[in-house]
């Protein structure tokens, strides 16, 4: 082997050789407001972060509960809205959060013995066939959720 494939090895060995990693989409601050009426849907927040390519949020699924669809929210003639939408877009090395007041998931068939504090796994499928599986806190009905202000 030549001096200079000796000397590029061992510049590799040291610096790993490595490009520069590429952004892996992720999905993380999951947590779920349970509902304050017992048989009444959860509201699931969470942030996806966009990986080296689009992406599109097709589904969110949990072996824990009986359904859950994602929705849009907002604002319209100065009342709360929300529709079911059938994905949400994941631009590539963007984060897209869902949160009160805006897009979020409602989460139907809560076990009624669900209690704040405790987590439920949610899995998210994209249409890039990822399938990422993350644990959601659950938060109590009219408690501050996480990244929440305070209540006043």
């Amino acid at each position: 082997m030549g001096r200079w494939k000796i000397a590029v090895l061992a510049v590799c060995a040291v610096a790993g050789c490595a490009k520069t990693p590429a952004a892996t989409l992720s999905v993380h601050d999951a947590w779920i407001r349970l509902p304050a009426v017992d048989g009444r849907p959860g509201a699931a927040y969470f942030t996806v972060s966009g990986g080296s390519g689009d992406d599109r949020l097709l589904k969110v699924s949990s072996p824990a509960v009986s359904g859950i669809e994602l929705h849009e929210g907002g604002m319209a003639n100065g009342r709360m809205t929300m529709r079911p939408i059938d994905g949400i877009d994941v631009p590539k090395g963007t984060e897209v959060k869902l949160a009160p007041g805006g897009n979020h998931a409602m989460v139907y068939g809560i076990d009624r013995t669900a209690a704040g504090g405790g987590e439920l796994p949610l899995t998210f499928a994209f249409r890039s066939g990822a399938n990422l599986t993350v644990e959601a806190r659950l938060v109590p009905a009219g408690a501050t959720g996480p990244g929440e202000p305070a209540a006043h």
